[in-house]
Protein backbone atom coordinates (compact mmCIF):
# COMPACT_ATOMS: atom_id res chain seq x y z
CA UNK A 1 0.00 0.00 0.00
CA UNK A 2 2.80 2.42 0.91
CA UNK A 3 4.30 2.34 -2.60
CA UNK A 4 0.88 2.87 -4.20
CA UNK A 5 0.36 5.97 -2.05
CA UNK A 6 3.68 7.47 -3.09
CA UNK A 7 3.02 6.66 -6.76
CA UNK A 8 -0.27 8.58 -6.61
CA UNK A 9 1.48 11.46 -4.81
CA UNK A 10 4.20 11.66 -7.46
CA UNK A 11 1.65 11.90 -10.29
CA UNK A 12 -0.02 14.80 -8.48
CA UNK A 13 3.35 16.49 -8.08
CA UNK A 14 3.83 16.19 -11.82
CA UNK A 15 0.51 17.97 -12.43
CA UNK A 16 -1.34 14.87 -13.61
CA UNK A 17 -4.03 14.99 -10.89
CA UNK A 18 -6.13 17.73 -9.37
CA UNK A 19 -6.43 17.78 -5.60
CA UNK A 20 -9.94 16.31 -5.87
CA UNK A 21 -8.77 13.48 -8.14
CA UNK A 22 -5.79 12.84 -5.89
CA UNK A 23 -7.95 12.49 -2.76
CA UNK A 24 -10.38 10.23 -4.65
CA UNK A 25 -7.58 7.91 -5.77
CA UNK A 26 -5.96 7.99 -2.34
CA UNK A 27 -9.28 7.07 -0.74
CA UNK A 28 -9.48 3.98 -2.94
CA UNK A 29 -6.07 2.82 -1.69
CA UNK A 30 -6.57 3.73 1.99
CA UNK A 31 -10.18 2.59 2.21
CA UNK A 32 -11.94 5.89 2.93
CA UNK A 33 -11.89 9.61 2.26
CA UNK A 34 -11.29 10.20 5.97
CA UNK A 35 -8.12 8.10 5.88
CA UNK A 36 -6.97 9.91 2.75
CA UNK A 37 -7.45 13.32 4.37
CA UNK A 38 -5.51 12.14 7.42
CA UNK A 39 -2.52 11.31 5.22
CA UNK A 40 -2.54 14.61 3.34
CA UNK A 41 -0.60 16.65 5.96
CA UNK A 42 2.08 13.94 6.13
CA UNK A 43 2.56 13.87 2.37
CA UNK A 44 2.51 17.64 2.04
CA UNK A 45 4.98 18.04 4.90
CA UNK A 46 7.45 15.75 3.14
CA UNK A 47 7.15 17.84 -0.02
CA UNK A 48 7.47 21.17 1.77
CA UNK A 49 10.60 20.10 3.63
CA UNK A 50 12.45 18.81 0.56
CA UNK A 51 14.14 22.17 -0.05
CA UNK A 52 14.99 22.48 3.63
CA UNK A 53 16.56 19.01 3.60
CA UNK A 54 18.69 19.97 0.59
CA UNK A 55 19.84 23.16 2.31
CA UNK A 56 20.79 21.30 5.48
CA UNK A 57 22.61 18.61 3.49
CA UNK A 58 24.85 21.28 1.96
CA UNK A 59 26.22 21.92 5.45
CA UNK A 60 27.07 18.26 6.10
CA UNK A 61 29.76 15.79 5.14
CA UNK A 62 28.31 12.30 4.73
CA UNK A 63 29.95 9.06 3.62
CA UNK A 64 29.95 5.29 3.98
CA UNK A 65 32.71 4.10 6.31
CA UNK A 66 33.88 0.89 7.95
CA UNK A 67 34.91 0.43 11.57
CA UNK A 68 36.47 -2.53 13.39
CA UNK A 69 34.09 -4.77 15.35
CA UNK A 70 33.72 -8.27 16.78
CA UNK A 71 32.76 -9.93 13.49
CA UNK A 72 35.23 -7.96 11.38
CA UNK A 73 34.67 -4.69 9.57
CA UNK A 74 31.26 -3.12 10.04
CA UNK A 75 29.80 -0.84 7.39
CA UNK A 76 28.13 2.37 8.46
CA UNK A 77 26.79 5.70 7.25
CA UNK A 78 28.64 8.61 8.88
CA UNK A 79 27.36 12.17 8.79
CA UNK A 80 28.78 15.26 10.47
CA UNK A 81 28.72 19.05 10.26
CA UNK A 82 30.98 20.40 7.52
CA UNK A 83 32.48 23.02 9.81
CA UNK A 84 35.67 22.12 11.67
CA UNK A 85 35.57 21.05 15.29
CA UNK A 86 34.78 18.27 17.71
CA UNK A 87 31.18 17.22 18.18
CA UNK A 88 29.18 15.04 20.55
CA UNK A 89 28.55 11.71 18.84
CA UNK A 90 25.35 9.71 18.34
CA UNK A 91 24.81 6.17 17.06
CA UNK A 92 21.60 5.66 15.06
CA UNK A 93 20.33 2.06 15.03
CA UNK A 94 17.98 1.10 12.22
CA UNK A 95 14.72 -0.84 12.28
CA UNK A 96 14.41 -4.44 11.09
CA UNK A 97 14.65 -3.28 7.48
CA UNK A 98 18.35 -2.54 7.69
CA UNK A 99 20.31 0.57 6.76
CA UNK A 100 17.73 2.03 4.37
CA UNK A 101 17.45 5.55 2.99
CA UNK A 102 15.11 6.64 5.78
CA UNK A 103 17.76 5.86 8.41
CA UNK A 104 20.40 7.72 6.42
CA UNK A 105 18.09 10.72 6.45
CA UNK A 106 17.60 10.41 10.22
CA UNK A 107 21.40 10.28 10.57
CA UNK A 108 21.72 13.45 8.50
CA UNK A 109 19.04 15.11 10.61
CA UNK A 110 20.99 14.31 13.75
CA UNK A 111 24.18 15.64 12.17
CA UNK A 112 22.38 18.86 11.21
CA UNK A 113 21.67 19.32 14.93
CA UNK A 114 25.41 19.47 15.57
CA UNK A 115 26.33 15.81 16.18
CA UNK A 116 28.82 13.39 14.70
CA UNK A 117 26.33 10.71 13.66
CA UNK A 118 26.88 7.09 12.70
CA UNK A 119 24.32 4.55 11.50
CA UNK A 120 25.97 1.11 11.52
CA UNK A 121 24.66 -1.58 9.19
CA UNK A 122 23.82 -4.52 11.46
CA UNK A 123 23.71 -6.78 8.40
CA UNK A 124 27.38 -6.20 7.57
CA UNK A 125 28.36 -9.75 8.69
CA UNK A 126 25.94 -11.21 6.11
CA UNK A 127 26.84 -8.90 3.25
CA UNK A 128 25.10 -5.68 4.29
CA UNK A 129 21.62 -4.32 3.68
CA UNK A 130 20.54 -5.24 0.13
CA UNK A 131 18.86 -2.81 -2.27
CA UNK A 132 15.77 -5.01 -2.25
CA UNK A 133 14.72 -5.39 1.39
CA UNK A 134 11.60 -7.45 0.74
CA UNK A 135 13.27 -10.58 2.19
CA UNK A 136 15.60 -8.82 4.60
CA UNK A 137 14.21 -10.60 7.67
CA UNK A 138 15.86 -13.77 6.45
CA UNK A 139 19.20 -11.97 6.80
CA UNK A 140 18.37 -10.75 10.30
CA UNK A 141 17.65 -14.36 11.27
CA UNK A 142 21.26 -15.22 10.40
CA UNK A 143 22.71 -12.73 12.89
CA UNK A 144 24.09 -13.85 16.24
CA UNK A 145 22.39 -11.63 18.87
CA UNK A 146 25.39 -11.44 21.21
CA UNK A 147 27.82 -10.66 18.39
CA UNK A 148 25.42 -8.09 16.97
CA UNK A 149 25.28 -6.28 20.30
CA UNK A 150 29.08 -6.31 20.50
CA UNK A 151 29.30 -4.84 17.00
CA UNK A 152 27.23 -1.86 18.17
CA UNK A 153 29.26 -1.54 21.36
CA UNK A 154 32.31 -1.37 19.08
CA UNK A 155 30.68 1.63 17.40
CA UNK A 156 30.75 3.42 20.76
CA UNK A 157 34.48 2.80 21.00
CA UNK A 158 34.97 3.97 17.41
CA UNK A 159 33.16 7.25 18.05
CA UNK A 160 34.81 7.83 21.43
CA UNK A 161 38.17 8.08 19.68
CA UNK A 162 37.08 9.61 16.37
CA UNK A 163 39.07 12.79 15.58
CA UNK A 164 35.85 14.78 15.22
CA UNK A 165 34.34 13.52 18.48
CA UNK A 166 34.36 15.29 21.84
CA UNK A 167 34.54 11.85 23.47
CA UNK A 168 30.87 11.67 24.52
CA UNK A 169 28.64 9.12 22.76
CA UNK A 170 24.90 8.56 22.82
CA UNK A 171 22.78 5.93 21.13
CA UNK A 172 19.26 5.94 19.71
CA UNK A 173 17.31 3.42 17.67
CA UNK A 174 13.88 2.54 16.38
CA UNK A 175 11.84 -0.67 16.78
CA UNK A 176 14.50 -3.42 16.43
CA UNK A 177 16.99 -0.61 16.89
CA UNK A 178 15.20 0.57 20.03
CA UNK A 179 15.63 -2.86 21.58
CA UNK A 180 19.28 -2.87 20.47
CA UNK A 181 19.79 0.59 22.00
CA UNK A 182 18.69 -0.90 25.32
CA UNK A 183 21.18 -3.74 24.85
CA UNK A 184 24.00 -1.29 24.11
CA UNK A 185 23.11 0.53 27.34
CA UNK A 186 23.29 -2.78 29.23
CA UNK A 187 26.57 -3.91 27.66
CA UNK A 188 28.50 -0.65 27.34
CA UNK A 189 29.27 1.01 30.71
CA UNK A 190 30.85 4.04 29.04
CA UNK A 191 27.82 4.91 26.91
CA UNK A 192 26.79 8.44 27.87
CA UNK A 193 23.08 8.49 26.92
CA UNK A 194 20.48 6.13 25.44
CA UNK A 195 17.22 6.97 23.65
CA UNK A 196 15.24 3.88 22.59
CA UNK A 197 12.15 4.40 20.45
CA UNK A 198 9.43 1.75 20.99
CA UNK A 199 12.00 -0.95 21.71
CA UNK A 200 11.58 -4.07 23.82
CA UNK A 201 13.03 -3.68 27.30
CA UNK A 202 16.09 -5.39 28.83
CA UNK A 203 15.74 -8.28 31.25
CA UNK A 204 15.29 -7.31 34.90
CA UNK A 205 18.63 -8.84 35.87
CA UNK A 206 20.40 -6.62 33.31
CA UNK A 207 19.06 -3.28 34.56
CA UNK A 208 21.79 -2.86 37.23
CA UNK A 209 24.40 -2.89 34.44
CA UNK A 210 23.01 0.27 32.84
CA UNK A 211 25.10 3.37 33.50
CA UNK A 212 23.74 5.76 30.86
CA UNK A 213 20.71 7.98 31.49
CA UNK A 214 17.68 6.70 29.56
CA UNK A 215 15.05 8.59 27.58
CA UNK A 216 12.48 6.06 26.32
CA UNK A 217 9.78 6.84 23.75
CA UNK A 218 6.70 4.64 23.32
CA UNK A 219 3.59 4.69 21.13
CA UNK A 220 0.20 4.72 22.79
CA UNK A 221 -1.10 1.85 20.67
CA UNK A 222 1.68 -0.73 20.82
CA UNK A 223 0.43 -3.52 23.07
CA UNK A 224 3.30 -5.99 22.73
CA UNK A 225 6.06 -3.47 23.45
CA UNK A 226 4.11 -1.52 26.04
CA UNK A 227 3.42 -4.62 28.14
CA UNK A 228 6.98 -4.34 29.45
CA UNK A 229 7.00 -0.64 30.38
CA UNK A 230 5.71 -1.01 33.94
CA UNK A 231 8.29 -3.59 35.00
CA UNK A 232 11.04 -1.66 33.19
CA UNK A 233 10.24 1.54 35.07
CA UNK A 234 9.98 -0.31 38.39
CA UNK A 235 13.41 -1.87 37.85
CA UNK A 236 14.96 1.45 36.81
CA UNK A 237 13.58 3.07 39.97
CA UNK A 238 14.66 0.20 42.18
CA UNK A 239 18.20 0.39 40.86
CA UNK A 240 18.44 4.17 41.11
CA UNK A 241 18.82 4.77 37.38
CA UNK A 242 18.30 8.12 35.70
CA UNK A 243 15.45 7.84 33.24
CA UNK A 244 12.54 9.53 31.50
CA UNK A 245 9.67 7.67 29.83
CA UNK A 246 7.16 9.22 27.43
CA UNK A 247 4.14 7.66 25.75
CA UNK A 248 2.77 9.57 22.76
CA UNK A 249 -1.03 9.86 22.38
CA UNK A 250 -2.67 8.75 19.17
CA UNK A 251 0.42 6.95 17.89
CA UNK A 252 1.23 3.41 16.84
CA UNK A 253 4.48 1.49 16.59
CA UNK A 254 6.88 3.23 14.18
CA UNK A 255 5.35 6.70 14.53
CA UNK A 256 8.71 8.38 13.86
CA UNK A 257 9.12 6.80 10.41
CA UNK A 258 8.15 9.51 7.93
CA UNK A 259 8.77 7.16 5.00
CA UNK A 260 5.72 5.16 6.10
CA UNK A 261 2.60 7.38 5.87
CA UNK A 262 0.44 4.72 7.50
CA UNK A 263 2.45 4.88 10.73
CA UNK A 264 4.00 8.33 10.79
CA UNK A 265 2.55 10.88 13.22
CA UNK A 266 4.02 14.25 12.32
CA UNK A 267 3.04 16.13 15.46
CA UNK A 268 4.17 13.52 17.97
CA UNK A 269 7.31 12.61 16.01
CA UNK A 270 8.45 16.23 16.17
CA UNK A 271 7.85 16.36 19.92
CA UNK A 272 9.82 13.14 20.46
CA UNK A 273 12.64 14.32 18.18
CA UNK A 274 13.01 17.64 20.03
CA UNK A 275 13.16 15.79 23.34
CA UNK A 276 15.78 13.45 21.88
CA UNK A 277 17.98 16.25 20.57
CA UNK A 278 17.67 18.27 23.77
CA UNK A 279 18.53 15.19 25.84
CA UNK A 280 21.64 14.46 23.80
CA UNK A 281 22.75 18.09 23.91
CA UNK A 282 22.46 18.03 27.68
CA UNK A 283 24.10 14.64 28.31
CA UNK A 284 26.82 14.74 25.65
CA UNK A 285 28.19 18.26 26.13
Amino acid sequence: MEQKIWNIWETRGQGKNSRRDFIRKLAVVTGSTAAALTLMPVLENNQLTAAEKKQKMSKLLSEMIVYPATTGEMKGYLSKPKKAGKFPAVIIIHENRGLVQHIREVTDRMASEGFLSLAPDALSPVGGTPEDVSNVRELFAQLNPEETTKNFVAAVKYLKTHPNSNGKVGCTGFCWGGAMTNQVAVNCPNLDAAVPYYGSQPKAEDIPKIKAPILAHYAENDERINSGIGAFEDDLKKNGKEYQIYTYPGTGHGFNNDSNPERYNDEQAKIAWKRTVDFFKEKLK
